[in-house]
């Protein structure tokens, strides 16, 4: 897909949803060599290491392209589950984490909760490139859409017009980037997200804010979706209200009214 297909794309999706940020591509790379010259790098750009929900921020409210490698993330889970570690059993040492946070009732429910979780393989990407959608330079393997409720409402209207399967999410409530970036480019569907902690304490998700990730294959029946889905029911963000009815006052007003024939 080229770069003004998927800008024209990516806007008609902020248009339509009337979104507050943007739509973000998020692109996994085997060689951090692959990363484009513009992407801004935060161990070197900015002389400190983030998080990667913060790059996302970045990404989506700034407009900012930014490159995350192993030397760029200070979130050490995060950094577990993306393979930017030399652990030989992430997995073990997300859950010792965990459990360590008081996250469960006991270990054998937290390692069960955390084999449902995505990882990636140690080294099996050296990147990622965060890009507001419409800027990225290169086709993204996740798309990913910030919206309220209400907004994600429809937005489930739309992933679902063209398939026979209702949106699946994995809810924990902490650590939720690899199911908004790595679940999508695995299973090559698209997935609903309740940020987590650290979205919320470093990267300033807002209370109201939820996460659809899907992966790029699924971008042009999801643009379908938001075309034709419920048209006949006037289905569209924002919801429009019903207004006609006659409203009820209170006895007082009701006088009132009918001293001046109302």
């Amino acid at each position: 897909m080229g770069t003004s297909q998927l800008a024209e794309k990516a806007q008609f999706i902020y248009d339509d949803l009337r979104m507050k940020t943007f739509p973000v591509g998020v692109k996994f790379l085997k060689d951090k060599r692959e990363l484009p010259t513009k992407a801004r790098r935060p161990a070197l750009f900015l002389k400190k290491k983030i998080t990667i929900c913060q790059a996302m921020t970045m990404a989506r409210n700034y407009g900012w392209q930014m490159a995350i490698t192993s030397e760029d993330l200070i979130c050490v889970l995060a950094s577990l589950a993306f393979g930017f570690t030399t652990a030989t059993n992430a997995r073990k040492e997300m859950a010792d984490s965990f459990f360590e946070s008081n996250y469960k009732s006991s270990m054998e429910k937290t390692v069960s909760e955390v084999d449902q979780m995505c990882f990636l393989d140690t080294d099996e990407y050296q990147a990622l490139l965060i890009s507001p959608l419409h800027k990225i330079p290169i086709d993204p393997d996740t798309i990913v859409l910030y919206g309220n409720p209400a907004q994600i409402s429809r937005v489930l209207q739309a992933a679902t017009f063209d398939t026979e399967e209702k949106i699946h999410g994995l809810f924990g409530g902490k650590v939720e980037c690899p199911e908004y970036l790595i679940r999508p480019l695995k299973t090559g569907d698209p997935r609903i997200i309740v940020p987590g902690p650290g979205d919320r304490i470093f990267s300033m998700t807002a209370d109201d804010e939820m996460i659809f990730a899907m992966p790029i294959s699924f971008l042009d029946r999801f643009i379908l979706g938001l075309k034709e889905s419920g048209k006949k029911a006037g289905a569209r963000y924002p919801i429009t209200y019903y207004q006609n009815f006659q409203p009820e006052f209170p006895p007082h007003y009701l006088a009132l009214g009918k001293k001046y024939g109302i």
